[in-house]
């Protein structure tokens, strides 16, 4: 179904919109001493752009607080729901939250463009140009009162704040896991019984990522993607792009990296992660900037997220 995905839909303007409008807010407020603050002005930004979309999106903080080293510490994270009665779910998550360094002796903050400022602009700007095809899927589902809708979970506490260890890390993807576990569905089943499949964008921007099959439960879905950028490459519509299949490799990995798919993924979740491996070489270090992104890549990488939007969602 890649044919329905909009033509225009990443256009170079559109384009500028992923790496300008949404992308540089992000990184403005990528760090600071105060989490709350930079939770607000974040979560704020995103939930404004949600609800900016003519889909009509349900969109609610998962606000908490829980215990960090140096003491308890406000979170919240942002959950869009495009239907919220709809029967099945297909998330999208990342993290909006980044690494904290101290500045640097130039002065310089730590920005985390691609740790996770690239895939937070990537999820709204996939929303952001599938809009109408979007909204007519909303009506569709809510004429059956069955289907599939699309939900993006943007986390926040993903990293440690000292050392990484099963309680500093992964805040808000284990309180939301832990909630969706004791919420119940409309249909009186546990929420997270209706999560049918969850894509977890992480480490994006750099040239020429390379993502490997972590989960052989899901592996269909991941020939799924390698198979989109084979025919988008066939069609020329990806920029930059040498071979028919340079990012989804063949080869499987089954082993997973700690990431917020694990609280997810330890309750029976369906887990697909898309994190670059290895780690693009400016992780978490002063060059994760934006002026060491490939915005080429974060175009292709967008057209092939919407084609596979578009064959699970029947857009």
């Amino acid at each position: 179904r890649i044919s329905q995905v909009p033509s225009s839909a990443f256009s170079p303007s559109h384009l500028d919109c992923t790496l300008a409008t949404p992308l540089s807010p992000t990184l403005k407020f990528g760090v600071t001493l105060f989490p709350l603050v930079q939770t607000s002005l974040k979560s704020s930004f995103i939930t404004e752009r949600m609800h900016s979309l003519a889909a009509s999106w349900h969109v609610e903080l998962d606000s908490f607080k829980a215990q960090a080293p140096h003491g308890p510490v406000d979170f919240a994270n942002v959950v869009a729901t495009l239907d919220p009665a709809a029967t099945w779910r297909l998330v999208l998550a990342c993290h909006y939250d980044s690494k904290y360094f101290p500045h640097d002796r130039h002065g310089q903050a730590f920005v985390g463009a691609s740790d996770s400022a690239v895939p937070c602009a990537m999820l709204l700007e996939l929303v952001t140009a599938l809009d109408r095809e979007l909204l007519e899927a909303k009506e569709q589902v809510s004429r059956t009162g069955s289907g599939v809708t699309l939900q993006l979970l943007f986390f926040d506490g993903e990293e440690a704040f000292k050392d990484w260890s099963a309680t500093d890390s992964l805040y808000g993807s284990r309180h939301l896991a832990e909630r969706l576990a004791t919420s119940l569905h409309r249909s009186g089943t546990r929420m997270l019984e209706h999560l049918s499949l969850f894509v977890l964008l992480d480490l994006l921007g750099a040239r020429q990522p390379m993502f490997q099959n972590h989960f052989p439960e899901t592996a269909n879905w991941f020939q799924r993607l390698l198979g989109i950028e084979k025919r988008l490459h066939r069609l020329g519509l990806l920029q930059s792009h040498p071979q028919e299949q340079l990012y989804f490799q063949r080869d499987s990995f089954y082993s997973h990296v700690e990431d917020d798919h694990v609280p997810f993924l330890r309750k029976g979740v369906p887990i697909l992660h898309l994190i670059a491996t290895p780690f693009p070489e400016v992780w978490h270090t002063m060059r994760d900037t934006e002026e060491n992104l490939h915005p080429p890549t974060v175009e292709n990488l967008c057209r092939i997220l919407a084609a596979f939007l578009a064959e699970y969602l029947w857009l």
